[in-house]
């Protein structure tokens, strides 16, 4: 492909804000943090509505090299097609110094959804509120999400001999710093209530070093066991009839 015409999707892209894909022989040179260069090889350059730009080689999903919010331009210099992508806080600058372009092609792409995720450990919190039994007999509901100083409870309950019951829940294996965090919240809410508390670690699985560090601890273990759908993920097994409880955040 010519430079003229390639180096004009280009800059109509840019304009109208679509994605562009540029496949080509180029030398890609940064400034800014650091520096780097790559020499003269095929790459696709990746540049998107909102101005990211990005620059890939046919190995691994991430880009070799890219930047967010960039200022963009294009030139023709000395034979060699130009594109750069420019920040100025932090001051930051990527090259790429096309020396044949084989495929320039603009794509009008309109999606304004956003992702939506089932399975997130949210959810996951939201439908164990409704029955916690399923953890064990006689447990009950007392906050969701609850906010400490050292960071944001999943779930406080209450056990059948009234002692109160942290619970944090992870969608995948459970590892030392889901453990270090489980104890780090169940003392504060120990503190904060003044009452005995117990902390129950909810995972499809746990980490050997994990599970030896729990039981250090004196905490829990619980397997989670749920399955991704859609509109929603289900927790195998929980039935919707337990009331929550009230007021757990003004008093003891």
């Amino acid at each position: 492909m010519e430079f003229m015409q390639a180096q004009k999707q280009i800059m109509q892209a840019i304009e109208r804000k679509e994605m562009l894909c540029v496949i080509g022989e180029c030398a890609v040179e940064y400034w800014g943090r650091a520096a780097s260069k790559l020499p003269k090889g095929k790459r696709m350059l990746l540049i998107k509505g909102d101005s990211s730009f990005a620059i890939h080689q046919n190995k691994l999903l991430r880009p070799v090299n890219y930047m967010m919010g960039a200022a963009i331009s294009s030139e023709i210099r000395d034979g060699v097609l130009v594109v750069c992508a420019e920040k100025r806080k932090p001051a930051e600058k990527i090259t790429v110094s096309f020396y044949d372009v084989g495929f320039a092609q603009a794509f009008e792409m309109e999606d304004s959804q956003d992702l939506r995720l089932f399975g997130s450990e949210a959810e996951l919190s939201k439908e164990l509120m409704e029955d916690l039994s399923f953890i064990e007999p006689g447990l009950k509901p007392a906050n969701q999400e609850c906010p400490f100083r050292k960071g944001m409870v999943d779930i406080v309950a209450e056990d059948a001999q009234g002692n109160l019951v942290v619970i944090e829940v992870k969608r995948r294996k459970a590892d030392y710093k889901a453990v270090s965090q489980l104890y780090r919240y169940m003392k504060e809410v120990e503190k904060m209530k003044g009452r005995k508390s117990r902390g129950i670690l909810l995972a499809p699985d746990i980490q050997k070093k994990a599970r030896e560090m729990l039981e250090e601890y004196g905490l829990e273990f619980a397997r989670l066991d749920f399955e991704i759908g859609n509109p929603k993920a289900k927790i195998k097994g929980v039935k919707r009839k337990q009331a929550t409880l009230a007021g757990f955040a003004g008093g003891q």
